[in-house]
């Protein structure tokens, strides 16, 4: 365990010694006795050891680690000190993103879109929450079969053989922006040749229309008539792209079980989810990256 820890230290430090915006930020009058390093490297490693809230993870170190973070201050500045490494972990989760692709022998034409529903408060609840307004609205998630309050995290990925597919855009949107409209806001960034598989969500025939023009191919479940019922080569097309979806949602299983990233009813502003998202998904790619 101490090696993992030292591991990451060295991580963040050489990804943070190559990035010239974040070597400005230590150049400035403002000198902490604990670095931003330090406190990247607490959150990381409190993940890698099931520690999914800040408060979790502030009392491991305290518990048990607290030779190897000797200045480490009080949980209310460690988590003030936290929310404010937003550009920081954006810088991180990028780097990350790129590292995952550069180390991947995958060149499939597949991809796979969905989302899923990170919640400050569900139920009767969700009218009545107020933490960040500025992200956060109420939603529904068809999934779960409840109304939520907070923001829904995007997914396109790349299909990959015998393996979880390998993100390609993640992306953050309120929670009451629909599926369909959060990729067309997109769009122009995809890359042509493609297959997009989404469930749907995105069914919506003059939009695929706009994507064949991209050289982009868009595949949604066939919508059941009203009357009558669907034909035998719809039926079998319906579960072809079921089939061939069915990862996305192994993939989005796995990211809950190792970052509890749905929940954030802990959550207490803005900056907070931002890095309840952020820093969970950063955690994600540590893992994709050097432990599976």
């Amino acid at each position: 365990m101490d090696n993992q820890l030292i591991q990451i230290y060295l991580l963040v430090c050489q990804i943070y010694h190559n990035q010239s915006s974040l070597k400005y930020q230590r150049l400035s009058n403002f000198k902490p006795l604990l670095s931003d390093e330090e406190i990247i490297t607490i959150y990381l490693f409190g993940q890698l050891n099931n520690k999914h809230k800040a408060r979790q993870i502030y009392d491991l170190i305290d518990q048990y680690w607290s030779d190897w973070f000797p200045e480490l201050p009080s949980y209310q500045a460690f988590n003030r000190r936290l929310n404010l490494l937003i550009d920081n972990f954006q810088l991180l989760f990028t780097h990350l993103l790129q590292s995952l692709h550069c180390q991947s022998n995958n060149f499939s034409a597949d991809f796979l879109i969905d989302s899923l529903p990170i919640m400050l408060s569900c139920g009767v609840r969700s009218n009545k929450a107020r933490v960040a307004p500025e992200i956060a609205k109420t939603g529904y998630s068809a999934v779960k079969q409840t109304h939520f309050y907070g923001v829904r995290l995007h997914l396109i990925a790349a299909k990959q053989p015998s393996s979880l597919p390998l993100p390609s855009k993640i992306w953050l949107k309120e929670g009451n922006v629909h599926d369909l409209v959060a990729l067309k806001e997109i769009s122009d960034e995809l890359p042509s040749g493609i297959n997009l598989y989404g469930d749907k969500a995105y069914l919506d025939e003059e939009f695929k229309r706009a994507l064949r023009e991209q050289q982009i191919q868009m595949f949604t479940p066939i919508k059941k008539p009203k009357k009558g019922d669907l034909a035998k080569e719809e039926k079998d097309f319906n579960k072809m792209v079921s089939k061939i979806r069915q990862p996305i949602e192994s993939f989005f299983k796995w990211l809950i079980d190792k970052t509890d990233i749905q929940r954030a009813s802990s959550v207490r502003s803005t900056e907070g989810l931002i890095i309840h998202c952020l820093g969970k998904l950063t955690f994600a790619l540590l893992l994709l990256n050097f432990y599976s």
